[in-house]
């Protein structure tokens, strides 16, 4: 699972470079080039139930292969498009391929983890998603230089076939692991409809599902929006100097994943969620406040730990609080809020730049991020408690 996001993963780290660049060339405005971005957002929402109800049907396997497919097709037309409205549909298709394998990825982990051993696999997994999704803006750059501005999509294409094949060829089908693991015991599954209330009942998973949010909205609204033009206007960073802080980043993430897990697993999920948000809220304004290179430096690394640690253990909280039989409702529903934030952050992020400024643009940000920690702090039980020797 983690060579197959890493895979994925590595794809949409590749077009990070040129989206905007590529959506330019069709003579779009600024607004619609932000809702290139956008849709591929709100495309990954709505295809997170569906994903999690295709994994019950048919399989977490077909689910994983279908969503390469899904990504790989999206991609092309992206590449071929001739016309704004045929790259804005690419990039809905792409975004839906995209929101198949995530959700599914987060299914398959809850499925084969225990509760002893989840903060850490968890952990390895979003790091190893954050780290290609890093990395991932390098090598795109370099196809676009020698290429073109589509060839990045064409190499997101393949990797989506790639995926495909890893998924089918090598992911064991995981629908009944948790079952047989327990013992055989076969669990009624709910009606959709009563599967919700359930959760919705769970005060603690609906706050998790909120911390998911905000991260969303710190990364997408921040990193990938705001944060770029701080270190490019106010800084006089070129492109490469900002996309070797965020490659730091996120190898110090990578670094602390495991770590950040192993304290999950021996203290608890909310030993790590809340000091990782509170820190990642830190982050924000250090990148707001950075006046010289090495502060943007500083920034990265504290950004890149605290998010690696702190999407793993929400993760973990979300696949403790699943009912029996409900992993794959609880996960897809937990991902589908999170990738609402991805659809809020650049305009919501953005629309306070514009008025304000980006600097409290990114404060704004850290600040709702710090209320969301401190609330899931003193009003989400522990989903988690080891036992004590």
């Amino acid at each position: 699972m983690c060579v197959l996001i890493a895979v994925n993963q590595l794809g949409f780290g590749a077009i990070v470079p040129t989206i905007s660049l590529y959506a330019k060339s069709f003579g779009v405005s600024a607004t619609a080039i932000g809702m290139a971005i956008s849709i591929y957002g709100l495309s990954r929402m709505l295809a997170a139930p569906q994903a999690g109800s295709l994994s019950d049907r048919l399989g977490r396997r077909h689910s994983l292969a279908i969503g390469g497919l899904v990504t790989a097709a999206g991609n092309l037309a992206c590449a071929w498009a001739s016309t704004y409205p045929e790259f804005l549909a690419g990039r809905f298709l792409a975004g839906a391929g995209a929101g198949m394998v995530l959700t599914t990825g987060q299914i398959v982990l809850a499925d084969i983890s225990t509760p002893e051993r989840r903060g850490r696999m968890i952990s390895i997994y979003q790091g190893t998603f954050i780290f290609a999704v890093g990395i991932g803006p390098f090598p795109g750059g370099l196809i676009a230089d020698a290429y073109g501005l589509k060839a990045p999509f064409l190499a997101y294409a393949v990797l989506g076939a790639i995926c495909t094949a890893v998924a089918w060829l090598a992911v064991q089908e995981t629908k009944d692991f948790a079952r047989a693991r327990d013992g055989g015991a076969a669990v009624q599954r709910p009606p959709f409809r009563q599967q919700m209330r359930l959760l919705a009942a769970k005060r603690g998973y609906l706050l998790v599902c909120l911390v998911s949010l905000m991260f969303a909205v710190i990364r997408t609204g921040g990193l990938f929006s705001i944060i770029p033009l701080i270190g490019s206007v106010r800084l006089g960073l070129s492109v490469a100097e900002i996309g070797f802080g965020l490659f730091i980043g996120s190898f110090a993430g990578l670094i602390a994943a495991f770590p950040g897990g192993v304290i999950a697993d021996r203290f608890g999920r909310k030993a790590v969620i809340v000091p990782a948000s509170t820190v990642t809220a830190i982050s924000m304004c250090v990148f707001a406040f950075a006046d010289v290179y090495p502060v943007f430096i500083g920034a990265c690394i504290i950004w890149g730990i605290a998010t690696s640690v702190g999407s793993g253990a929400p993760a973990a909280y979300a696949a403790d609080s699943a009912p029996p039989g409900m992993n794959a409702t609880t996960m897809s529903t937990f991902r589908m809020v999170g990738d609402f934030g991805y659809v809020i952050g650049p305009l919501l992020l953005g629309f306070i730049a514009d008025v304000t400024g980006p600097e409290t643009s990114l404060v704004v940000g850290g600040v709702m991020m710090a209320i969301v920690a401190i609330g899931f702090g003193l009003l989400a039980p522990e989903s988690y408690r080891p036992a004590r020797k």
